[in-house]
């Protein structure tokens, strides 16, 4: 009778070990396939990029279904392996459903981010490569890319922002270089004393020496207002974008350094302060 509880636990506990090694060994080829999986949906979006870049395809297009189609293949990926472990497939489905409801409400934030990265690529307010101005967020850089969750700029000093693609697609945009030329606006302020007229040829000399104003636009040099203190003087002139920076920090400099060579007063606040001694206020 004890020979008999013996053998039974062997055959009992041989069972389990066999059962643990066919589960292991599928946890490994599971784990396997995830693995290779992810490694090949690598390799072929690096395929499908390539193709896409050599056609007219926008590149912040060409980054966003990138980004979908890998989050999609690698969520194929971990289906066959849930199925491979002997789970059924609809079962881990249904789980998967039912806790999805409560996953949902937690990432609302990350599906308007998918849907703001949609309304992005559809109305396209900018691509990849334009120099853009969130307003009333204190950010602005060159778009660098556009993933399916968030939207990074690169700033002047080579600092990345990351943007959520539902914030942005909510934001009042600025977009710096959407068009060919932009134009440049300064206004000086001069002394009452000055001749305007001599200011002006003085300002138009300027504009003549500057190589990136595009003459056919024509320029605008004028009177743009009577202050308290200063006549203000303007100046209107088209460059093209790329040199917009540029042309208007030279355009400043040959200002000041042409208005100090012709003895140009260029008015600024001042604020006098009359110290009165203890002496004088006993002697008054």
């Amino acid at each position: 009778m004890l020979l008999k509880a013996n053998v039974d636990w062997s055959r009992l506990l041989e069972k389990y070990i066999d059962a643990g090694l066919g589960l292991a060994g599928k946890i490994v080829v599971a784990f396997l396939m995830v693995i290779i999986g992810f490694k090949l949906i690598k390799l072929l979006i690096t395929i499908i990029k390539t193709t896409l870049e050599k056609s007219e395809i926008d590149y912040g297009v060409i980054s966003f279904s990138c980004s979908f189609i890998k989050i999609a293949l690698r969520a194929v990926v971990i289906f066959m392996a849930v199925a491979h472990m002997g789970i059924e497939v609809s079962s881990f489905i249904a789980i998967l459903g039912s806790a999805g409801v409560a996953v949902g409400l937690a990432l609302q934030g990350s599906l308007s981010n998918i849907a703001g990265g949609v309304l992005l690529l559809v109305l396209k307010p900018f691509q990849v490569g334009d120099y853009i101005v969130v307003d009333g967020t204190g950010c602005e850089g060159v778009v660098a890319a556009m993933d399916i969750f968030y939207t990074k700029l690169k700033t002047v000093d080579n600092r990345v922002i990351v943007i959520p693609n539902g914030t942005l697609s909510n934001s009042n945009l600025i977009n710096n270089t959407n068009q060919d030329r932009r134009l440049i606006d300064i206004t000086v302020g001069v002394s009452y004393d000055t001749d305007i007229r001599k200011a002006k040829e003085i300002l138009s000399d300027i504009v003549e020496q500057e190589k990136k104003i595009m003459d056919q636009e024509g320029v605008d040099i004028f009177v743009s207002s009577l202050d308290d203190s200063a006549v203000t003087l303007g100046v209107r002139c088209w460059v093209p974008t790329q040199e917009y920076i540029s042309a208007k920090w030279r355009l400043n400099e040959q200002i000041k350094l042409r208005f100090d060579e012709e003895g140009i007063e260029i008015p600024y606040q001042k604020l006098d302060v009359c110290i009165k001694s203890e002496i004088d206020s006993i002697q008054e």
